[in-house]
């Protein structure tokens, strides 16, 4: 990706219209149906097209939906009908600037990457300050080997650095995909860190 290029995010939406919630997501959220000690609160860092949000939503968690892209924000509203409004937050904010509440779920669907390498280490450390113990975190890292990794206004992590991200954590979930592949904009090799972790 080139890093003076702003992604086509609206495209990209329309692109992916209609797609179902990401597996780690829905693991996680399984996970949760087990237990009802936790209050169902969720934070959507990164909420894109709002399907995960929306997911959340329907399944009766009160969420705060967090964008970047004011267009995302806008997206995720509309998809919201009424009588859900009240159990939706949403929030236009650039990653590096994030203060969260406590929260019990706080999903991340393929978003961290696109934080700036400098900013990253705070970013994560506000995420695991406000998940709750007993709660998850289920998301996406980006590895050394993707193709956009050349990018430096993106972060990319190796394996021993993203367990040392988990240290907070029990991993419930972790699958290194590093393989050629397709996205939106043409061919792209992907590395990802799909992650499913409990608060300890």
């Amino acid at each position: 990706m080139n890093q003076e290029q702003e992604p086509d995010w609206e495209g990209y939406y329309k692109a992916i219209e209609g797609r179902p919630p990401r597996p780690v997501f829905l693991d996680g959220l399984a996970l949760f149906e087990k237990s009802t000690a936790l209050q169902p609160f969720a934070i959507d860092v990164g909420c894109g097209d709002g399907t995960e949000t929306f997911h959340l939503l329907q399944n009766g968690w009160r969420v705060l939906a967090i964008d970047q892209q004011p267009a995302a924000v806008a997206r995720v509203q509309s998809l919201v009908p009424p009588q859900l409004q009240r159990h939706l937050e949403t929030r236009v904010a650039p990653f590096e600037n994030l203060t969260l509440p406590p929260a019990d779920f706080v999903y991340a669907g393929f978003s961290l990457p696109f934080c700036h390498p400098a900013k990253f280490d705070s970013l994560w450390a506000e995420m695991t300050a406000a998940i709750r113990p007993g709660g998850r975190f289920a998301g996406q890292l980006f590895g050394i080997h993707d193709t956009w990794a050349d990018d430096k206004g993106m972060t990319f992590h190796t394996r021993e650095q993203v367990d040392a991200l988990l240290t907070a954590f029990d991993v419930e979930f972790f699958n290194e995909v590093d393989e050629d592949g397709s996205a939106v904009s043409g061919p792209k090799h992907w590395h990802v860190f799909h992650v499913l972790a409990r608060k300890k």
